[in-house]
């Protein structure tokens, strides 16, 4: 089950913080520290736990590189092998929203504003 290997190899805060349940979390780190691996394995977490189905979830970061490892880590990690969740950048999510595509709880559609 993925639930199972999402928590493999994480130290207690890290563990800590992706199986986090009352309300919102702020993780301030370095470099190098594990953020990107805690926000990975949170959301394969979130889904695994069916806390959130992936088209529900939005993970934004600054650089396609990282949107692109972000998105190749979670597919890995859920069990189904692909997840629906929508990581882009700041700027990609910024133009989707100025091009009239809505979010809203789960459910992206598209609109002229």
């Amino acid at each position: 089950m993925a639930g199972d290997r999402v928590l493999d190899g994480l130290n207690a805060a890290q563990r800590e913080a992706v199986t986090h349940d009352a309300g919102p979390l702020l993780i301030v780190a370095g470099a190098g520290t594990g953020k990107t691996t805690v926000i990975t394995r949170r959301i394969a977490w979130l889904i695994a736990q069916r806390r959130a189905r992936p088209e529900e979830i939005l993970a934004l970061t600054f650089t396609d590189k990282a949107a692109a490892e972000m998105e190749e880590r979670v597919d890995q990690l859920v069990d189904y092998g692909y997840a629906d969740v929508e990581i882009a950048t700041f700027h990609a999510f910024g133009d989707s929203l100025r091009a009239g595509t809505r979010w809203r709880s789960g459910s992206r559609t598209t609109s002229a504003c």
